[in-house]
């Protein structure tokens, strides 16, 4: 018996490849998938290095994962992210997709799925605020540390 294939279908994968399971979702994530994700970088958390006080934590805790950069971002933002994969002995790729684009900078992931839930950093600093309940202002905390209210 014959798969539900036609002509078309056998052409299509002809000129353009099988499609992948989840293709946009990999393209997104510089060709990995969500449900195998330590941690994302975007682009504006790579070129500004704000990103790199999570990625070491994260490749120390992680030493089996790897690291995907996005190749649009130009190789001097991308140098910080290679050192501390070359210290810790991350493997790492440079995705460069031209008929692709993303605002992911940059993933740290393993080549199967672990389903963790916070992969941002944004989601990472809502938890610690939550977890530190901190709905002081900035300004209200300075005053607390400068009467000695600090805890």
């Amino acid at each position: 018996m014959m798969s539900n294939k036609d002509v078309n279908d056998y052409l299509t994968e002809g000129i353009y490849g099988v499609r992948l399971p989840k293709e946009h979702e990999r393209e997104y994530y510089l060709g990995t998938l969500r449900e195998r994700i330590v941690l994302v970088l975007t682009v504006g958390q790579v070129m500004s290095d704000k990103g790199l006080s999570y990625l070491e934590p994260a490749m120390k805790e992680h030493p089996d994962t790897k690291l995907l950069m996005n190749g649009h971002v130009a190789g001097k933002f991308l140098k910080e992210e290679k050192d501390l994969a070359n210290r810790y002995n991350i493997p790492y790729s440079i995705i460069s997709n031209q008929e692709n684009t993303t605002d992911i900078g940059a993933v740290l992931t393993y080549d199967y799925a672990i389903h963790k839930e916070d992969i941002f950093i944004n989601d990472k600093e809502k938890e610690t605020e939550t977890k530190e309940n901190k709905k002081d202002s900035p300004f209200l905390l300075k005053v607390k540390k400068w009467l000695g209210y600090d805890s």
